[in-house]
């Protein structure tokens, strides 16, 4: 298999209506940005470099989630397999047995089910299963799966009990996950006030222009306004950048 073929989820994968939406937040971000500091239609064209690094960090966002996403369906994933391997079923097949019950629970266009066709494609190119595995654990960018396919690459060669290492890989899997899950929960909390934060300038702007017609206008249309403005709009995308940071950091921890 061609590594151009496989999807790294490293990386951003748009989906169709992802993309557009996150186009039109990135579009919306500019414009409004450009109206609250310059109100200038030959700003849009400088302002444009905002909208790029706006939506490289919307593009984070989705790769965070599409990781995320991967590791609870490869959870569900080696369940089914262990499910099998009791069942009397070899390592392989259990996980060709398991594309049935993905496609039950995630459909055929979910992370896990493509995965489970280039593992099948691998096997039958005669590709060792620990090496798919180990590609896969390469391309996710989770720590949970690489450990798993770790484990799982020195039990197939020591001849361990592989039912019974992934049903215990199975539980670690699943704590890491869950403590992720716990983090997200504590860290929204923080998110929701932090999208307060991130507003609250523009409407005091808002609020002051509709009560006070005319109170910005020295900011405007002169060289003076024009720098102070801009120093301000410094500050506050190099704060919204450092409070996305901290958030990120304390995800990843």
């Amino acid at each position: 298999m061609k590594s151009s073929e496989l999807p790294d989820y490293r990386r951003v994968m748009w989906k169709v209506p992802e993309l557009a939406l996150a186009i039109g937040k990135s579009i919306g971000a500019v414009v409004v940005l450009t109206f609250c500091f310059y109100r200038s239609f030959w700003a849009l064209l400088p302002m444009s470099i905002v909208g790029l690094w706006f939506f490289r960090g919307l593009g984070r966002v989705q790769v965070r989630k599409t990781q995320r996403e991967l590791e609870l369906q490869f959870r569900e994933c080696i369940r089914s397999v262990s499910a099998s391997l009791r069942a009397g079923y070899a390592v392989e097949n259990a996980f060709g047995e398991s594309e049935e019950d993905m496609v039950l629970l995630y459909g055929k266009d979910s992370h896990i089910y493509r995965e489970l066709l280039l593992i099948r494609r691998g096997l039958t190119m005669n590709i060792p299963l620990e090496r798919l595995l180990m590609n896969l654990a390469d391309r996710s960018g989770s720590d949970a799966i690489l450990q798993f396919a770790e484990v799982f690459a020195i039990a197939k060669r020591g001849g361990g009990n592989l039912t019974e290492i992934i049903s215990q890989s199975i539980g670690l899997i699943g704590q890491q996950i869950d403590m992720r899950q716990e983090i997200q929960t504590i860290l929204s909390g923080r998110r929701m006030e932090q999208g307060i934060m991130k507003v609250v300038p523009f409407g005091i702007l808002l609020y002051i222009g509709i009560t006070n017609p005319g109170y910005f206008d020295d900011l405007y249309g002169n060289l003076t306004g024009v720098s102070v403005m801009t120093v301000l709009l410094i500050i506050y995308l190099v704060a919204y950048g450092m409070g996305d940071r901290i958030l990120e950091r304390l995800e990843e921890s």
